[in-house]
């Protein structure tokens, strides 16, 4: 990705969606503007920073902006916690310290395939590295995909039976590509992501039309509907959690209500005969 032009849409976009009425500006006699959102000269007083130092800033050079600096930016324009991270993200600069994890060490698919419901591990360009059977069950339309390994957004996008097996499609999608966005910005000597990010912008117009709103957010914990080609409905509760030892890797564990038409079908995904995972990252 184009660092200066990520930076610079950003800050663009985050400045462009609040109102002198949110950021506590008074405009003289009330009057209304052209164009909503605030100037640089209002957001480098509200981050008390010379107009000069916030224009250089928008211009996408971030170069040996201070902590203090970019906490003041965060502030004026009231950044989320995925979007100040995603801030700090754009700001690295230099050799990744912790260069990704590319393989599944084997100790990680064991504790996946004693976890009763559904568990998988994916990387931030959201291949699947590992799961356990009812992982690879329950995306059965991903991991029976030709293509290896077995990519989470490529189906969301490139695939037609995505909309079908994912009915709230659009939030899912949606949420998808700003947690990716957040991923790669904390990573940004991660290649991988990059190199995704550009195939599916030139692949998927509605993919380019989400990344191009700028928005992030972290993985989170959420309830996620599907329809299943052989059990129908589900509805499954998701918990995600970075990997501590294994950089670049989320856990993934999702689970029904006790009870729930989803167990009963979550029984019967048990059942089906196990599918063999050649992901050739996994070691």
């Amino acid at each position: 990705m184009d660092r200066r032009r990520e930076i610079r849409d950003f800050l663009v976009s985050r400045r462009a969606r609040i109102t002198p009425e949110q950021a506590g500006i008074d405009l003289p006699g009330g009057g209304r503007r052209r164009v909503p959102g605030l100037r640089r000269s209002e957001v480098a007083a509200l981050a008390s920073i010379s107009v000069d130092y916030y224009v250089q800033l928008e211009r996408g050079d971030l170069d040996g902006a201070s902590d203090a600096v970019l906490a003041a930016l965060a502030r004026a324009l009231q950044l989320d916690d995925a979007e100040r991270a995603h801030l700090l993200g754009l700001a690295r600069t230099g050799t990744d310290p912790d260069p990704p994890t590319t393989a599944l060490r084997p100790h990680v698919q064991r504790v996946l395939e004693t976890f009763a419901g559904v568990a998988l591990v994916r990387n931030r360009r959201w291949d699947y590295l590992g799961a356990n059977h009812l992982g690879r069950a329950l995306y059965a339309p991903i991991f029976d995909a030709p293509r290896e390994p077995p990519n989470h957004l490529r189906f969301l996008f490139l695939d037609a039976a995505a909309r079908t097996f994912t009915p709230d499609w659009e939030d899912t999608a949606r949420d998808a590509v700003r947690i990716l966005r957040a991923e790669a910005s904390a990573a940004p000597h991660d290649p991988g992501p990059a190199a995704l990010i550009e195939e599916l912008r030139h692949a998927s117009e509605a993919f380019a039309a989400i990344w191009d709103e700028q928005d992030v957010r972290l993985p989170a914990a959420g309830r996620h509907r599907f329809l299943h080609p052989e059990v129908g409905p589900l509805e499954l509760t998701f918990e995600a959690a970075t990997l501590r030892a294994d950089h670049g890797l989320t856990l993934l564990l999702a689970t029904a209500e006790p009870g729930s038409a989803t167990a009963d079908a979550l029984r019967r995904l048990a059942d089906r005969p196990p599918t063999p995972f050649t992901n050739t990252d996994v070691r």
